[in-house]
C-alpha cells in the first residue's frame, strides 16, 4: 500500500491557500450532474452535506438516528477553540497550531494542524452568522474561557451546551438544502458496507432500521462522518448508538486504519457507580477553569470532604504542574488521577474518584456567577448523583471519551480508497496521540464547512468518473454479503446476550488497553479477544428477524465489528514501544512518571491494512516531519 499524504510544499502559512488555488474546479452547471453520499449527520456530516448541497451537488445523507439533531455531536459541552485573540492575551493562529501539535505529543501532521488553526477563525464567523448563541460579555462581545493544554482563553462556548447549539446551526443549514431539494435525508438507515468498483468508492449498502430492508445507493464519491469508536470499551461517554461499523467496513474494503490505539481518556467524568451501568456521563473540561482538583493527603481517609482541612488536602495538579495547574491536557490529568487512586487516596465508595471542588470559586465569585457559567452541568451532576456541587465537591474519574485514531486520510481528507473521504472523528488526521479539549468541534466543522467543499471538487474534476447505478453487479454482490452476515447472526441461536459480550470486551479493553498498557497485558488482551470473538460467533443470542425493527440485531452487528477492531487496537498498542499522549506504555516513562516518546523509531503514523480473514493486518508507515514545532519532552510544569 502506498501512502501519499499529498502534503503541500512551501511555507506552512501559505500551504492551504496554495493548495486551494492549485485544485481543479467543477463549474456550477456541472455540479448538478454529480451525486454524493454523506454518511453521518453530526457536526462534520451535517456541515458537509449542507455545504455541498449549497454548492449544487446532489447529496444523499444517512443517519441511524431518527433526526440529525440526535447525532452525538449534541452531547459536546464545553466549547470550541478558535484563534481569534479576542481577549488580547497572546493568542494567534501559530500559538493554536503550536499548542495542538504539542498537545498531541508530536504525533500529528504539521500541515493538517496549521490548516485547522487557520480555519478556526472562520468557523466562529460562520456559526455566529447562523445564529449560534455563543456566550457574550456584558457589553455584547463574544466571551472566551480556557481549556486544557493552553495558557490563553480561546474557547467559545454556549454554557455547557456548545455541541447542541453548533449542531442546531448545522442542522438548520442542512434542512435548508433539504427544502431546496439538494439534500435527501435517510434517517434511521445504517450503512453496513461500502461498494468499491474499479478501485473507487461508488456507493454503500444500508439497512432501513424500521423495516429491515437492505438497499444499495450509488454515488460519485462517499463521505464518512460517522464519529469515533470509543464504545469498543462498552463504558464510555459516547451515546450508546455510536459505533464503528461504517469505518470498519471501509477498512475491510481497502481503507487503511490510522493509529487505532490512540484513544482519549477524559479526566472529568462521573465515576462508575455499579455493574448496571451501560454508559458514563461527561462533566465538561470547562469546569477545570474554576474547579480545583484534590484528594486527601493520607491514604484511606474516608472523611466527608467538608471535614478534611485545607492542610490535609493534596491539590496534586497544582503541585506538580504549577504553570498549567488544573488545566493540563487530558492525558496528563487522567494519568495523575489514576496514580493518586492507585496510591489508595481515591475518594468515594470505590476509591476510584477525585474531588473537583468549587468552594473557593464560589467564595471568590459568588454562587450566581458559577451558576451562570456551569448551571446546567451542576444540575446534571445533582440529578445523577444526588449530591449538590454547590455544597460539596464533585467526584470525578477518567473515562473513555474520544478516539484520535480513525481512517487514514491524506491532506485532502481522502482515504486509501479513491473516492472515499473521512471527516471529523472518523479520520485520524489532526490530533496526534492526544486531542486538546474543545478541538473536536473545531475539526468537525473545519472538515465539513471549509475543507471538503474544495477537495471533493478537485477529486471530481481530476478523474473521469463513469456514470453507473445500483444495477451494477457489484452492488448485488455486496448486498448478498450483507444479507449473509445478518443471516449468520440470526442463525447462531446461542445463550448469551449481545450486551454480555460487549461488556466483557469492554472490561478487557479498559483493564489491558486503557489508561495504562504493557506488553504482557496487551498480549493477554489479544488472546482473550480472539477467544471472546469465537465464543460470540457460536454463542450469541439474537432474537427476532431481519425484516423488522430489531435492535438486538443492530447491536450484534456493531459488537461483532468491535470484537475485530479491539484486537487491531491492541496490536497497534503492542507494536508502539513508546508512550505518547493517550497511549501510555508502563515500560516507557520518565523517572517522574511522564510519557516517554521514542522519536527515533516511532515518529510515524501507523496505517494498518486489512489482509483478509484470519490474516494479521499489515503495518504501513507514514513518516512525520516537524519543521516548525520541533519535538521535545512535553512539559506543563
Amino acid at each position: 500500500m502506498q501512502l501519499d499524504s499529498k502534503l503541500p510544499s512551501g511555507p506552512i502559512e501559505l500551504a492551504w491557500d496554495k493548495t486551494r488555488f492549485e485544485m481543479k474546479l467543477v463549474n456550477p452547471a456541472n455540479k448538478r450532474k454529480h451525486n454524493l453520499i454523506v454518511v453521518g449527520s453530526g457536526l462534520a456530516g451535517a456541515s458537509a452535506a449542507a455545504s455541498l448541497g449549497e454548492l449544487g451537488y446532489n447529496v444523499q445523507c444517512f443517519c441511524f438516528q431518527d433526526s440529525p439533531r440526535r447525532a452525538h455531536s449534541i452531547a459536546a459541552q464545553g466549547g470550541i477553540n478558535a484563534a481569534k485573540n479576542y481577549q488580547n492575551d497572546g493568542d494567534s493562529i501559530y500559538r493554536l497550531f503550536y499548542d495542538t501539535v504539542k498537545g498531541g505529543d508530536f504525533r500529528a501532521r504539521e500541515a493538517n494542524v496549521y490548516r485547522l488553526a487557520q480555519i478556526s477563525v472562520n468557523i466562529i464567523d460562520q456559526c455566529v452568522a447562523q445564529g449560534v448563541p455563543f456566550a457574550r460579555e456584558y457589553g455584547g462581545l463574544l466571551s472566551n474561557r480556557s481549556f486544557g493544554g493552553a495558557q490563553v482563553s480561546r474557547t467559545f462556548y454556549a454554557r455547557g451546551q456548545t455541541g447542541q447549539q453548533l449542531l442546531l446551526g448545522a442542522y438548520q443549514a442542512l434542512e435548508r438544502q433539504v427544502h431546496a431539494g439538494k439534500v435527501k435525508m435517510f434517517p434511521r438507515t445504517e450503512m453496513l458496507d461500502l461498494v468499491v468498483i474499479d478501485g473507487r468508492a461508488r456507493g454503500i449498502v444500508a439497512r432501513d432500521l424500521v423495516t429491515g430492508k437492505i438497499q444499495s445507493y450509488a454515488a460519485d464519491a462517499v463521505l464518512l462522518a460517522t464519529g469515533g469508536y470509543g464504545n469498543v470499551f462498552y463504558l464510555s461517554t459516547n451515546a450508546k448508538g455510536s459505533n464503528a461499523t461504517a469505518i470498519w467496513r471501509a477498512y475491510k474494503r481497502g481503507a487503511a486504519f490510522g493509529n487505532p490505539c490512540f484513544t482519549q481518556i477524559h479526566p472529568t467524568c462521573i465515576p462508575v457507580s455499579g455493574d448496571y451501568q451501560s454508559k458514563l456521563t461527561l462533566m465538561s473540561e470547562s469546569l477545570r477553569n474554576d474547579g480545583r482538583i484534590w484528594v486527601p493527603k493520607k491514604a484511606g481517609d474516608k472523611r466527608p470532604p467538608n471535614q478534611i482541612p485545607e492542610a490535609e488536602r493534596d491539590y496534586y495538579l497544582e503541585r506538580r504542574y504549577p504553570s498549567f495547574g488544573n488545566l493540563v491536557p487530558r492525558d496528563v490529568a487522567s494519568r495523575n488521577a489514576k496514580a493518586v487512586c492507585d496510591e489508595g487516596r481515591g475518594v468515594g465508595e470505590t476509591g476510584l474518584g477525585v474531588y473537583l471542588d468549587f468552594g473557593e470559586a464560589i467564595s471568590r465569585l459568588g454562587k450566581h456567577t458559577i451558576a451562570e457559567r456551569y448551571g446546567n452541568l451542576f444540575e446534571m451532576y445533582n440529578r445523577i448523583t444526588g449530591e449538590d456541587p454547590y455544597q460539596v465537591p464533585m467526584r470525578i474519574y477518567p473515562a473513555i471519551h474520544y478516539t484520535m485514531g480513525g481512517l487514514w486520510v491524506d491532506y485532502n481528507l481522502m482515504t486509501t480508497v479513491p473516492g472515499l473521504f473521512a471527516l471529523g472523528e472518523a479520520n485520524f488526521s489532526d490530533h496526534g496521540a492526544n486531542r486538546l479539549g474543545a478541538s473536536a468541534l473545531m475539526q468537525g466543522l473545519s472538515d465539513g464547512y471549509f475543507v471538503i467543499p474544495y477537495t471533493i471538487g478537485n477529486y471530481i474534476a481530476s478523474n473521469k468518473i463513469e456514470k453507473l447505478d445500483t444495477s451494477h453487479p457489484a452492488f448485488g454482490q455486496v448486498e448478498s454479503e450483507v444479507q449473509s452476515r445478518i443471516k449468520k447472526l440470526l442463525e447462531v441461536k446461542g445463550q448469551r446476550t449481545v450486551a454480555s459480550f460487549h461488556r466483557d470486551l469492554g472490561k478487557i479493553m479498559w483493564e489491558l488497553c486503557g489508561m495504562a498498557r504493557n506488553a504482557a497485558g496487551l498480549e493477554e488482551a489479544i488472546g482473550k479477544i480472539i477467544c471472546l470473538r469465537d465464543e460470540f460467533q457460536h454463542g450469541v443470542k439474537v432474537t427476532g428477524s431481519g425484516e423488522e425493527l430489531n435492535q438486538q440485531l443492530e447491536n450484534a452487528g456493531r459488537v461483532s465489528d468491535f470484537l475485530e477492531l479491539g484486537e487491531l487496537m491492541c496490536r497497534d498498542a503492542l507494536h508502539r514501544n513508546e508512550s505518547c499522549g493517550g497511549h501510555f506504555r508502563e515500560e516507557y516513562q520518565t523517572p517522574d512518571g511522564e510519557a516517554l516518546r521514542d522519536d527515533e523509531h516511532f515518529s510515524y503514523v501507523a496505517a494498518w491494512e486489512y489482509a483478509g480473514p484470519d490474516k494479521l493486518p499489515v503495518l504501513n508507515k507514514e513518516p512525520l516531519e516537524f519543521n516548525y514545532v520541533h519535538p521535545s519532552q512535553r512539559s506543563y510544569k
